[in-house]
């Protein structure tokens, strides 16, 4: 099949490649959009083969910070939506701006290459060809299970939670999971409540932060009050949280060992409580296994029938690694545009501590605004061009990120929205798409 060399290639139906496709198509500019599984969605269709989504997740923010610009979450949504729901408002956004009818669903791509003019050949997993002049890559960054070594022979059952999606596999177990993101807490909750015994295992200490603070979401409160320093900020609410949660080594947890926000954030209300219902237990890091028995950093020592690796994942760019580079965190400018290579974008793969579609969408916004000056041939695009290639911001909103490997490249939320609107208010760009001229049918009746 033969594109046009102006036509930019999005690869992935999930919420980054929805967030592009609009951005490129309020600006008419001409897109292919391929997608392997059957519809739109990404992670969030639990029936998308290889998703990591299982029954108990929810979203970490909530409905209200969560939507994409000009398109809100529906008010009867929960708080914090089920996969469920947010698969429902992906499939409506996409409905709702024509974007459904525009992606090539069953179509795997399985490289990408630079031609020498500039442009890149798209190629699909049946043989096919394309070329275009851009291609953004949108394939997710929960795809690919970072998989440590357990130190020993543990004779049990050792899987990855990538493939992990309901409670009922965990009835009759002995379950350890390891790992405390907020799917690894999530899973541990579920252990609680099913498993015959549940322990969960973490190698440092973290803040965990309840999912509401006086009935309303969380995040809701930090976005709506005073903006403070840093420093304050992390005081005044860590002194709240140890009010709180108490003090954590009651419930077997490790003091943490680093200030508040310094880790991507453990949002849970139900990993405590289970704590101090003794339905799980809370262990630090493994220093060995032999046979069915695993032994902790403390001395202490269990029995386990399956182990759980909550270990999150690796950034891989199958399609495209030799061009994006690192596996752990891809170099790109605003997390988004290559330095190396002009006309390669990738959108979904930022480490941060706020919610993701609203970047997503101001990252799309960006790379649609660099293309649509460039077409035109203004000033603009040559001067955000040499931006890509010299520009490193400090994104860090003065926190001192730990040092793993997950925190390689991490950056604060609040000061990534700040800069994207700079940059783009500078440029004459905006950073949040537009409400869709009629609303779809799909999108108004979940509305209702």
């Amino acid at each position: 099949m033969e594109r046009s060399q102006s036509d930019t290639c999005v690869i992935g139906a999930g919420p980054a490649g929805l967030a592009v496709a609009r951005a490129l198509a309020e600006r008419n500019l001409p897109y292919t959009h391929l997608e392997r599984h059957s519809g739109p969605g990404g992670i969030w269709d639990i029936d998308n083969p290889g998703s990591p989504m299982y029954e108990s997740a929810h979203f970490i923010s909530s409905k209200t910070l969560s939507g994409f610009g000009g398109f809100p979450m529906p008010d009867h949504f929960a708080d914090y939506p089920p996969h469920r729901q947010i698969l429902s408002y992906l499939t409506s956004f996409a409905d709702a701006y024509g974007l459904t009818e525009r992606i090539e669903f069953g179509t795997a791509v399985e490289n990408v290459a630079k031609n020498a003019d500039g442009t890149w050949t798209v190629t699909t997993s049946d043989g096919g060809q394309s070329v275009h002049g851009q291609v953004v890559v949108c394939t997710g960054s929960q795809w690919h299970p970072n998989i440590p070594e357990l130190p020993g022979r543990f004779s049990g059952e050792v899987r990855h939670t990538v493939g992990y999606r309901g409670a009922e596999e965990l009835r009759g177990k002995r379950v350890l999971v390891v790992g405390a993101g907020n799917s690894g807490c999530d899973i541990a909750c579920d252990a609680a409540r099913s498993a015959d015994h549940a322990v969960i295992s973490m190698r440092r200490g973290y803040w965990f932060i309840p999912k509401h603070l006086f009935g309303r979401p969380v995040d809701t409160i930090a976005a709506g009050g005073p903006k403070l320093p840093m420093w304050l900020e992390q005081r005044l609410f860590g002194a709240l949280l140890r009010i709180l949660n108490g003090d954590p080594t009651r419930l077997g947890l490790q003091k943490p060992d680093h200030r508040l926000f310094e880790t991507h954030p453990a949002v849970n209300s139900m990993l405590i409580h289970h704590l101090q219902h003794g339905d799980i237990t809370a262990r630090p890091g493994i220093a060995d296994t032999a046979g069915r028995t695993v032994r902790f950093t403390d001395g202490s020592s269990d029995e386990f029938d399956l182990i759980l690796l909550a270990t999150g994942y690796v950034h891989k760019v199958p399609v495209a690694q030799k061009y994006f580079g690192d596996e752990q965190h891809p170099d790109l400018y605003l997390s988004s545009f290559s330095r190396e290579h002009h006309g390669l974008f990738g959108v979904g793969f930022i480490e941060t501590n706020s919610g993701a579609y609203q970047l997503f969408d101001a990252q799309a916004q960006l790379i649609a605004g660099y293309l649509d000056d460039a077409r035109q041939g203004l000033r603009n695009a040559e001067r955000f061009a040499q931006m890509i290639r010299a520009d490193r911001p400090d994104l860090s909103g003065g926190l001192t990120f730990v040092d793993s490997p997950r925190h390689v490249g991490y950056v604060d939320g609040g000061a990534v929205v700040k800069y994207l609107r700079k940059v783009a208010r500078d440029m004459g760009w905006r950073t949040e798409g537009q409400p869709p001229p009629v609303r779809s049918p799909r999108h108004a009746e979940a509305a209702a």
